[in-house]
């Protein structure tokens, strides 16, 4: 069995030195509760996603970053100069769904400039298969800062990283629901349970969707596995069917326990 990567597996250890609540807010954040219909909510972003997006993108810090981004791609002589730079990690991380590892500067340069073509390649060993997957995109290790000069892959950057801007704005009247949109775009990649344990959007979602304590991670990963196997055909997420209503339920279930939550802290 594979294991966690290297930088899910530095935060854990630092969330289980803060205590018993640590290591769950460090796999599944803490969100706070809403009244509003989530459903709903989902439906009403689906509409006003283009629109939404281009608006989030004028946004004053959203807009800074990205000008950041575009004039570190031009001046970088190189990838690793590029993944040195804070804000050029962080919009390229972001737009690329690793936007939670963007401190990890080590971790980022070591796992993208690793040549994807070798088996033994850090990408390739990480469990987290986003980094294999943005590894193998840009391939760095072979062509540096070629594709990414391209001005449609840098547009697509761009816009991926104000369409997560824009997302994660909406956790703010409708918790979870940036989750819901980004678990939405990517399920059908999903094959394995330690696929899902070890990308922070899956284990959310399809945990909570599934009834699955938090507590679990305390539990070995094959535990954790045969938990999430027992109760999904992981082959039914390739259905856009079977994922839309399943992202569905994650919402409704992912509002009933913050409210759960929030009327125990109230008693």
């Amino acid at each position: 069995m594979n294991s966690i990567n290297a930088a899910t597996a530095l935060s854990l250890m630092q969330a289980m030195n803060s205590g018993s609540n640590g290591l769950l807010d460090a796999l599944y954040g803490a969100q706070q509760s809403s009244g509003g219909d989530p459903v709903q909510a989902l439906q009403s972003a689906e509409k006003n996603q283009t629109t939404a997006i281009a608006n989030e993108a004028k946004q004053p810090d959203v807009a800074r970053d990205i000008a950041a981004f575009q004039a570190a791609v031009a001046k970088a002589p190189d990838a690793k100069t590029l993944l040195a730079d804070p804000v050029a990690r962080k919009v390229l991380l972001t737009a690329n769904g690793l936007g939670g590892q963007t401190d990890y500067a080590a971790l980022a340069s070591k796992a993208l400039l690793s040549d994807t073509t070798k088996a033994d390649s850090l990408a390739s060993q990480l469990s987290n298969t986003s980094w294999l997957t943005v590894a193998k995109t840009f391939d760095f290790a072979n062509k540096g800062l070629s594709i990414l000069k391209d001005p449609k892959v840098m547009s697509t950057i761009t816009d991926g990283y104000a369409e997560v801007s824009w997302r994660q704005s909406l956790d703010q009247s409708t918790p979870g629901l940036s989750n819901a949109l980004d678990f939405r775009s990517r399920a059908s990649t999903i094959k394995t349970a330690l696929q899902v344990l070890g990308d922070p959007t899956f284990r959310e979602v399809v945990t909570v969707a599934l009834g699955i304590p938090k507590e679990i991670a305390y539990q070995s990963l094959d535990a954790q596995a045969k938990a999430i196997t027992d109760r999904v055909d992981l082959t039914k997420f390739s259905s856009p069917a079977f994922v839309e209503q399943f992202t569905k339920r994650y919402l409704i279930a992912n509002q009933t326990d913050n409210s759960s939550q929030s009327s125990g802290l109230l008693v």
